[in-house]
């Protein structure tokens, strides 16, 4: 008995991923995260445009809980104000992204989408910094994220 072609497909990238998970160091699973919710808000946005409303909600949950899931990943106390901030950003997030499943309005995720965007590339963007000073022994304490 064979799986049909989307079936192998959803396996090949479900253990794609948790293999990527597995050896992934705390900022590159902090910026899977940013990614999967980039993606997944853009998948949202083509669900509003085609009015496939359930999708659409699926999809917006899921990063509802991506950003929350970010947003538990701070360490305010090592992070300082940096991490607070981020926090807030994180939960207006948040609400913009319930607001916009609820009114069925892309603007809200387009908005938030401009953010996380933002946020992923300053992420991504001091990455060498990170891995250099954890390989070297060294912790950086001012990351926000873990």
């Amino acid at each position: 008995m064979s799986l049909p072609r989307n079936s192998k497909l959803s396996a090949y990238q479900s253990v794609a991923v948790q293999g990527g998970v597995t050896d992934a160091d705390p900022h590159a699973l902090v910026l899977m995260l940013m990614n999967a919710g980039v993606e997944r808000m853009q998948l949202a946005q083509g669900c509003i445009a085609r009015g496939e409303i359930a999708r659409k909600a699926q999809l917006l949950h899921n990063c509802v809980r991506i950003i929350a899931e970010l947003r538990g990943s701070l360490d305010l106390t090592r992070g300082g104000e940096l991490a607070q901030n981020l926090s807030d950003l994180y939960e207006y997030m948040a609400h913009r992204l319930l607001r916009a499943n609820a009114e069925n309005d892309s603007a809200y995720v387009t908005e938030v989408l401009s953010l996380l965007n933002e946020v992923r590339g300053a992420w991504a963007a001091i990455g060498p910094e990170v891995r250099r000073s954890t390989a070297s022994g060294g912790g950086v304490q001012s990351t926000p994220h873990g």
